[in-house]
């Protein structure tokens, strides 16, 4: 506890405040501009929110234009540290609506950003080079307690250790899913032929677990630092270019400002940071790290077990498969057949699904249990509002990973009358064995 609380340079936290609404700005900007908002949140009758927050649809009109508009300004504002914590507040209230606002477009890096504007919510990123400082001198400081570091080396770490665990299965150990990801990723027809060779697709997976599981020892290893951080650069820029996967690589090569010491950050960024002379222990944040951030990271550890706890294999079942950083694992292909029967007399009801969805949408609906259960409702909200009683059926058919294609949803379960189970299995999804046979 002496460590957490002994003062050190704030240099790494205000070099990271600048570096995260640069790109929070970035993010957001980039989504109106590269056409993200408009296919995911305008030209949509409805999105999939996250089970439980329907009620969270995007604004009509242009008003998603102007909501992440008005987010990329609030990025400017974390960047320059101008009502820090107002900006910081603000930015991650809207973002959280943005996030559980669609799930057509679910990347793990929205999951990351919202989790680090939370901590840094709580953390004094503005203490100096800052508009908050200059207007008002007595914020301005140039030390924080180390726990503000640890708590971001820490959630960093978590994100590591479970993208490494997620990795050991056939899938990915055989190389078979890296080769998918690369055939699908990459255009050029002389360099995907290079990428799919055998040998290099095997590498590339072992290589990223290799790197997910090392790269935190690695950091905070004084002699090995450096070559972390080489292999974090080169690790993080093939992903950019080939996975074309935004600010992420980016946003997680920035973290590596608090694996430093906080003195090399100083001279290497903040150069006109006045040096200090002496450090001293303090209490500052005691409360906001016992009540706030050891809650939170305790949650953190433990939610991306829960798929543990449900039965079946999260790859077919895609069952707390989001929030456990479970991140580019498996490819899902298949088709989805829903169909309407009304109650009363057992006729079968036309239902213009794809009428309803974007491309996108109905292709990320089919494979998806969860957004099929969706879909079911409103179908079945569309007919009760018409004084009819219907149930809904789904005759689905998906394949992980290339493989075989499975009936993944009980064709004979009216998925209108059927529940959600965020904590178990819902009985609905049908499980195999490894031979592929239906297991009761």
């Amino acid at each position: 506890m002496k460590c957490l609380f002994r003062e050190i340079d704030n240099a790494p936290l205000v070099i990271f405040r600048i570096f995260l609404g640069f790109l929070l700005a970035c993010e957001t900007f980039g989504a109106i501009l590269t056409g993200w908002v408009k296919s995911n949140l305008v030209d949509v009758k409805f999105t999939f929110s996250h089970i439980g927050m329907e009620w969270l649809q995007p604004l009509p009109g242009n008003g998603m234009y102007y909501y992440f508009a008005a987010m990329g300004v609030l990025g400017l504002l974390v960047m320059i540290g101008f009502k820090y914590r107002l900006s910081i507040g603000l930015f991650t209230i809207l973002w959280a609506g943005a996030y559980f606002m669609q799930k057509t477009s679910y990347n793990n890096h929205y999951y990351l950003l919202l989790l680090v504007c939370f901590i840094m919510f709580f953390l004094p990123a503005h203490r100096y080079a800052s508009i908050d400082a200059k207007l008002d001198a007595s914020i301005r400081k140039l030390t924080m307690p180390a726990w503000c570091s640890w708590i971001m080396i820490a959630q960093v770490s978590i994100v590591y250790f479970y993208a490494t665990v997620a990795k050991f299965y056939p899938g990915w150990l055989n190389g078979s899913f890296t080769h998918d990801l690369l055939e699908r990723s990459v255009s050029d027809p002389g360099l995907k032929a290079f990428m799919t060779e055998k040998w290099f697709y095997l590498f590339i997976a072992y290589a990223g677990i290799a790197f997910d599981m090392l790269v935190v020892p690695l950091l905070l290893y004084r002699r090995t630092r450096t070559a972390a951080l080489i292999a974090s650069v080169v690790f993080h820029i093939f992903n950019a270019i080939t996975l074309q996967i935004g600010i992420f690589p980016f946003f997680a090569l920035s973290f590596v400002v608090f694996f430093y010491p906080p003195e090399k950050m100083r001279s290497l960024f903040l150069k006109r940071k006045p040096q200090v002379t002496a450090y001293e222990q303090t209490d500052e944040g005691t409360n906001i790290l016992r009540y706030v951030m050891l809650p939170y990271l305790a949650v953190q550890l433990l939610l991306p077990l829960r798929h543990h706890l449900i039965k079946g294999d999260v790859l077919w079942t895609d069952e707390g498969h989001r929030l456990s950083w479970r991140m580019m694992l498996r490819s899902r292909s298949g088709d989805t057949d829903l169909r309407v029967v009304d109650k009363k007399n057992g006729n079968q009801l036309y239902y213009g699904v794809n009428q309803d969805l974007t491309h996108k949408q109905s292709s990320t609906m089919e494979t998806h249990p969860d957004m099929i259960w969706q879909m079911a409702q409103r179908i079945h909200d569309h007919y009760e509002k018409e004084g009819v009683d219907v149930a809904v059926y789904a005759d689905t058919y998906v394949s992980v990973n290339n493989g075989k294609f499975l009936r993944l949803i009980d064709q004979n379960a009216d998925l209108a009358a059927a529940d959600w189970d965020h904590l178990f299995h819902c009985d609905w999804i049908l499980l195999y064995d490894d031979e592929g046979k239906l297991v009761n």
